[in-house]
């Protein structure tokens, strides 16, 4: 059994900070690539950013150079470090891993999803 658990959201002003945390617990060997993803109302779920196990990183282009997205491979735990926040970022942020759980099988698991709201 494996689970995700998101914290971090919360309403905030813009130009303000937030951060995200996604921690894995579980059966797990090992985790692969990792990513968060939003969806604001009335609007398709997106990619936010997005990394590698080596380290690689991808952004959307309405986050970069505002958002970084990181990993602890030893915690199994993925983080999203939000500035200069905007009303246009406000969302439901979902984190998405994909997991090894047992030799040659490799599983994709969703975070509950956590609420980031930005005021004007």
């Amino acid at each position: 059994q494996v689970q995700l658990v998101e914290s971090g959201g919360g309403l905030v002003q813009a130009g303000g900070s937030l951060r995200l945390s996604c921690a894995a617990s579980g059966r797990i060997i090992n985790s692969d690539a990792m990513g968060w993803y939003r969806q604001a109302p009335g609007k398709q779920r997106e990619l936010v950013a997005d990394i590698t196990s080596g380290g690689n990183t991808n952004y959307a282009d309405s986050v970069k150079g505002r958002f970084t997205i990181s990993r602890d491979n030893a915690k199994n735990t993925l983080y999203l470090q939000m500035n200069s926040l905007k009303p246009e970022d406000t969302a439901v942020y979902y984190c998405h891993i994909k997991l090894w759980v047992v030799p040659g099988l490799r599983n994709d698991y969703w975070g509950q999803g956590t609420q980031v709201t930005v005021s004007s």
